[in-house]
């Protein structure tokens, strides 16, 4: 049936799974079948980076490479703003599916997809204030700001798309069709890579050609994931309804807040880092990159932690709620020691393809302990957020970020001054590890709600 993780490919030809089986077992394999997919398609995003510096670095100047860097930055940190779109969309959504609610599980949709409109509508409207923003805070040098509004004169017309695959990714989660998200990544991708080399390097546009590329990549890559939920889209119910709107503002409004302190707290990170020297700065700039590629890694275990919790709440099962809790916890924890085997084997070996200076893979390789514990003392912290995102309880999470981020505070206040650059990493791992613990003690929460 449609709804089922083989057929995420078949959205049009069949009804989605009833209740009883939404409610099937949760079994390792469901997990796998949820999990798998995103941990592909997220390792596709640095390929495509990649491909992108690369085309631009064939024309033998360094401004160029500058300019769709630094537009790239500017646009990913301004859409991830509108991250939250994906998270609660995810959450509510499983909750309707476990609930059999198809009606109410289509109107979350077109809600998200309304305020993804209207957000990107906003964003082009004021391009020229946020630009201009963004480069007071980053200022580059003339001809690299020059191409650089190039490029974001053109991308920011992708910026209603972008942000509505947020929407679309987080409901073809929740319904378990990942196949789906990875299919509308790679074609995404594989498109912008093609019109890349033909834009580029075939046409001689330069700048302006990765941003074309790009743009209509974006807009495709939506059409293609709105096919993909084509028919999660009809019979919706009450999309006007004032309960279910207040409830999506409260939950996307606690996921965003729960966001921007969790932005905050590695900002902070990265100006206490530039206080440590260039060196050491540099090395921590290699070494985050350890942390990119374990989030990447466990988001898809989070993610079906999001959707079995999900479908479990909607459907009133305590007994599931757990189970899914366990499962795709177990799977992610197994996850996290895998990836610090690897970093404590191969990390030096990451370090040098990442960084030629002497003196920045030396000072890496000081640090690389921390990383290679990163993962095992932040799963915690990661499956949770995925408990409680299917689970809705976006408050909890929230109260939960503000504690994490005081105790974040104490820790930078403490341990920098004394020790430096290892201060400042274990202060990030005191922020994980509380982050976990907060969650954790909030859990029991999470299954009292169904016996309410």
């Amino acid at each position: 049936m449609a709804g089922q993780p083989g057929a995420a490919f078949r959205a049009g030809d069949g009804p989605f799974p009833d209740a009883a089986e939404v409610s099937r077992p949760i079994t390792n394999g469901r997990v796998l079948r949820i999990a798998a997919p995103i941990v592909l398609a997220n390792a596709t995003v640095p390929l495509l980076g990649a491909v992108n510096t690369g085309v631009v670095g064939q024309l033998g100047q360094a401004a160029p490479i500058g300019a769709v860097g630094i537009g790239a930055v500017i646009l990913a940190s301004v859409y991830w703003i509108f991250g939250f779109l994906r998270m609660g969309t995810s959450g509510l959504v499983a909750q309707a599916h476990g609930a059999g609610d198809t009606g109410e599980r289509a109107a979350i949709l077109i809600r998200a997809l309304v305020v993804a409109g209207v957000a990107g509508l906003a964003l082009v409207a004021l391009q020229g204030p946020v630009v201009w923003g963004a480069f007071r805070l980053a200022p580059a040098s003339a001809e690299v700001e020059a191409l650089s509004r190039q490029y974001l004169a053109i991308r920011i017309w992708g910026a209603p798309a972008t942000i509505a695959l947020y929407a679309v990714t987080g409901w073809l989660i929740a319904v378990e069709r990942t196949r789906a998200v990875l299919a509308v990544q790679l074609w995404m991708n594989g498109l912008n890579v093609a019109l890349d080399l033909w834009f580029v390097l075939g046409l001689g546009w330069g700048v302006p050609g990765v941003a074309v590329a790009t743009l209509i990549a974006e807009w495709s890559g939506l059409a293609v994931g709105l096919w993909l939920c084509r028919d999660g889209l009809s019979g919706a119910a009450g999309v006007l309804a004032v309960g279910p709107l207040r409830r999506m503002l409260a939950v996307n409004t606690d996921i965003m807040i729960r966001s921007v302190c969790l932005q905050a707290s590695f900002t902070t990170f990265l100006f206490l880092g530039a206080a440590q020297g260039d060196v050491r700065l540099a090395a921590n700039q290699v070494l985050l990159q350890f942390l990119e590629i374990t989030a990447y890694a466990l988001d898809g275990f989070a993610f079906a932690a999001e959707t079995l919790v999900g479908q479990a709440v909607g459907a009133r099962s305590r007994p599931g709620v757990r189970r899914a809790a366990v499962v795709a916890s177990q799977w992610g924890v197994g996850g996290a020691v895998a990836l610090a085997a690897v970093f404590l084997a191969a990390g030096p070996a990451i370090i040098d393809l990442m960084a030629t200076a002497p003196e920045v893979r030396a000072a890496a390789r000081d640090y690389l302990p921390w990383l290679v514990a990163a993962p095992l003392i932040g799963v915690a912290s990661w499956m949770l957020d995925g408990v409680f995102i299917g689970a809705t309880m976006t408050r909890d999470m929230r109260n939960a970020m503000f504690v994490s981020v005081l105790v974040y505070g104490v820790a930078l206040a403490a341990l920098v001054p004394v020790f430096g650059n290892h201060g400042l990493w274990a202060a990030l791992m005191v922020l994980n590890a509380v982050r976990g613990i907060t969650m954790a003690l909030r859990y029991p929460r999470v299954e009292a709600r169904l016996s309410e």
